[in-house]
Parts: C-alpha cells; sequence; structure tokens
C-alpha cells in the first residue's frame, strides 16, 4: 500500500486552516494531518511538496450530466470513465450522474449501466494509490421526468410523465438502489405522493423545473424535501405578492440551493441576493455539466437531443440554455470575485454538498479516515494537482 506525503503552504480542511501543514495519505484514506511541526511523519514515504500552494478537499457535484465529449445517459464504461477523468482534472473528485427527461425505458436502461459502472467500481480501494485521477461516482440524480410542462427549460415536452409510484420504483430497481437524488415539480398531480416514498428511501428530494407557488412548496418542504437544483433557473420567478418556490426556499434554512456560478445562468448580484439571505450553510455550487464540458464549441448531446455551443454558452435551437460547460473550479474563482471568501467558496463545494448526500466525515472534508480526495490551487485558485481517493500526485 502507498504512503504518500504531502508538504502544503496552506490546508482548507475546510473547517480550520493549516499554515505550512502536512497531510499523509496511505492506499485510499487519509491517516494523518496537521502542522508540520506537530506531524511524526511515517519513513519511506513519497513526498509531494507543494510550496506555495493551497489545499482543499475535493469538489462534489450534485448535478452532472457530462463531460468530454459524453453524456451520462450512455451509461458504458467508456462513456463514464472519459467523463469521470475530464471532471478529476478540474477538481471534481465525486460526483452524482444525472439524467435528463426521457422515455422510461430509455431512463432505465441508462440508470442500470450507471449503476453497473459503480458497483464495478467499488473495490477500487483495493488498488488505491496507483493510477490517474478519476471521479468517483457516488449515485444517480433523477432530474425528471416528473417536472413541470411550464418550467420545463429544454427537457422534451414529450417526455414528461405524471408523478408514479410505480414507475419511480422501476427507476431505483434499475438502479440498483443507487438513487440519490430525485428532482420535481411539487405542484404536479402526484408529486407529493412521491415526496413520501423517495424521503423513505433516503432520496434526497429536490424541487426544481417547477411552477409551484410558495403553499405548494412548502408542503413538499414539509413532507421532505430538503433541496432545489438551479436556483433561479427553471421555477417560478418571484415576486412580492408572489414568492413562489423561489420564496419558499430562501426562508427555510433546512434547504440548500445549489446555484450554476457560470454568471451566464445566473447573474452575480443574484447570487449575492442568494447568499445573502440564506448565508454560506445552505448554498452549494453546482456545475449542470454537459458533454461538452471541457471541449471546444460544437454541437453535443444532452440525454436525447442536441444542443449547439457557442463561446463556451449551451443552447438549443430555440436559444434556450441547455445545461451548462462549467467546472467547479471556475465556479470556485467566480464566487471568490463576487466577494465570497475562499473558505466560504470551499465549503460550498466541497462538505455542503457531502452533507446533502450523508456523506460527511468521508468525503468533502481533510481529515483523518476521510477518502484522500484532494486539490492542490495555485495562488490565483487554478488547480495545479488532484488527488482522488489517493490516486495521483505521483
Amino acid at each position: 500500500m502507498q504512503t504518500t506525503v504531502i508538504h502544503a503552504s496552506r490546508i482548507l480542511t475546510p473547517e480550520e486552516e493549516i499554515s505550512d501543514g502536512v497531510i499523509v495519505v496511505e492506499g485510499s484514506r487519509i491517516t494523518g494531518l496537521g502542522h508540520r511541526d506537530t506531524m511524526r511523519l511515517p519513513a519511506g514515504a513519497f513526498d509531494y511538496v507543494a510550496a506555495g500552494m493551497t489545499v482543499v478537499p475535493g469538489f462534489i457535484d450534485l448535478h452532472l450530466h457530462g463531460a468530454g465529449g459524453h453524456d451520462v445517459m450512455e451509461a458504458t464504461s467508456r462513456a463514464l470513465d472519459r467523463i469521470t477523468s475530464v471532471v478529476a482534472r478540474h477538481g471534481t473528485t465525486s460526483l452524482v450522474a444525472t439524467t435528463v427527461t426521457a422515455p422510461v425505458e430509455d431512463t432505465c436502461h441508462s440508470v442500470a449501466g450507471i449503476a453497473r459502472y459503480i458497483r464495478n467500481h467499488e473495490k477500487r480501494d483495493e488498488a488505491a494509490g496507483e493510477g490517474r485521477p478519476q471521479a468517483e461516482i457516488l449515485g444517480i440524480h433523477l432530474e425528471g421526468p416528473f417536472i413541470s410542462k411550464a418550467q420545463r427549460g429544454v427537457h422534451p415536452l414529450e417526455a414528461i410523465a405524471r408523478p408514479s409510484v410505480e414507475t419511480l420504483e422501476k427507476f431505483t430497481q434499475a438502479a440498483d438502489g443507487l438513487v440519490r437524488i430525485l428532482t420535481l415539480a411539487p405542484e404536479v398531480p402526484g408529486a407529493m405522493e412521491l415526496v413520501a416514498q423517495a424521503v423513505a428511501a433516503k432520496i434526497v428530494v429536490a424541487l426544481g423545473h417547477t411552477d409551484a407557488d410558495y403553499d405548494q412548496a412548502r408542503a413538499a418542504i414539509e413532507r421532505g424535501a430538503r433541496h432545489s437544483v438551479h436556483f433561479y433557473n427553471a421555477m417560478r420567478p418571484f415576486t412580492h405578492r408572489d414568492p413562489g418556490v423561489v420564496g419558499a426556499i430562501l426562508t427555510d434554512p433546512e434547504v440548500t440551493a445549489e446555484v450554476i456560478a457560470d454568471l451566464v445562468h445566473v447573474a452575480g448580484p443574484a447570487i449575492q441576493v442568494l447568499l445573502g439571505t440564506k448565508g454560506f450553510d445552505t448554498v452549494l455550487l453546482a456545475s449542470d455539466g454537459i458533454a461538452a464540458t471541457g471541449m471546444p464549441d460544437g454541437n453535443y448531446r444532452l440525454g436525447n437531443f442536441e444542443v449547439t455551443v457557442r463561446e463556451g454558452v449551451a443552447r438549443t435551437s430555440e436559444g434556450k440554455l441547455a445545461g451548462s460547460t462549467l467546472t467547479l473550479d471556475r465556479a470556485l474563482r467566480n464566487v471568490v470575485a463576487l466577494g465570497v471568501s475562499l473558505r466560504d467558496a470551499v465549503r460550498m463545494a466541497t462538505i455542503l454538498p457531502a452533507r446533502r448526500l450523508g456523506l460527511a466525515g468521508k468525503k468533502g472534508i481533510l481529515a483523518e479516515g476521510a477518502d484522500a480526495d484532494l486539490v492542490l490551487l495555485t495562488p490565483d485558485l487554478r488547480v495545479a494537482g488532484v488527488m482522488t481517493r489517493g490516486a495521483g500526485l505521483s
């Protein structure tokens, strides 16, 4: 089992800051962490000197459709290997593979393939510390088909389905129990039954692609909905007499809000309003990245339809935004440029999404016993190195 000792100018755990710090990694886990003068270092370890660097936990993306020219719904090992490798280069060490609305049988086929891939990689720890960095797929995010036709965004109208307990059971069975997040519109008849079913199955229920009013959103929250996808986007707009789903999320401290901080989906001042209202404990960075992530402009697939990317912005032929090409390292830089402290920005990309998934202590933090997922950042917040469960930095 390989042992690596990382020497860094600064470590953000991100709950505390350690200057002149050391991280000891054995296999896939962190086994030691602290100031250099307090650490007893193992003999014969590989030393990695990150002079001038800040080491932070690996980023966790709860909303990712694809990267590197591939979509997660392809669900092949080749496609998923490519996606996880590309986003790892940008600091994302864990992700939730996100579907897009499609016919039920197509979705079942895709989630079954993703589940096989996850199960086949669960033994990776046996070879920890070897190979190239590759993000870990933590589970599946069903974005649709139980969404609002009025707020569908680019999701195909013909594939939107009425909320059904039986259909959700088909998805969860095909996914081998690996569905982690379910996005739905709570105002659609039958949605409340799905909220109860998903919460009982320990699936995070997310409000999204919804035209819900305030009372409808509150009803879902009271039944256990605790997350919202791409906040502001594909939601009934907020007004002072009709606060809607936006108002319900903004005023509930138990509900997390993911934001696409590419400054295209959401303007900088709107992100500042979100953070100023909800604070820094319930707002998460997410990419909503598609196959074009990490690729040049051109035509790409999102689920079963085509989108065109120009100047890094993805749109359908109708001109609608269709996911993004954002990576979480760029999202981090964008929110820091808006005045967010680096520590808070790192928390938005690491420990907060880990908590939402129930993985606190294992993911999103640098601590003894946690997975050895970490990112080296230059002073201008560029990714200089990545380790995923002990692999990398060699």
